[in-house]
């Protein structure tokens, strides 16, 4: 048949109810449980549902580079995760233990 033929709908449901199922057993999908969702596509719908990090609720901290002794590193990253925050704890200790120098 040339391709601008048009097809009667009983011929199409027939052709439909032929056709095998490409699903079959625990694998068929039950779209009663489907929901309705905003257009834009399968890429809209992910990024819509995706979580998005919520604001910091925290103070913001500022990344620095500074240089330490290797096996000081070492021993701190030896210390496991969260080695970082330790230090950073540690150096605040030490800040609140010195004397406060006013620069005017």
């Amino acid at each position: 048949m040339p391709s601008s033929t048009r097809f009667s709908r009983q011929l199409i449901a027939a052709a439909k109810a032929a056709a095998p199922s490409k699903t079959v057993g625990k694998d068929k999908v039950d779209w009663g449980q489907a929901s309705v969702t905003p257009g834009g596509g399968v890429a809209a719908t992910l990024a819509s549902l995706r979580k998005s990090r919520g604001p910091n609720k925290k103070p913001a901290k500022e990344q620095v580079a500074i240089r330490l002794d290797q096996e000081l590193v070492s021993a701190l990253r030896a210390s496991g995760p969260g080695w970082q925050t330790r230090v950073n704890t540690v150096l605040k200790d030490w800040m609140a233990s010195q004397p406060v120098e006013r620069t005017s």
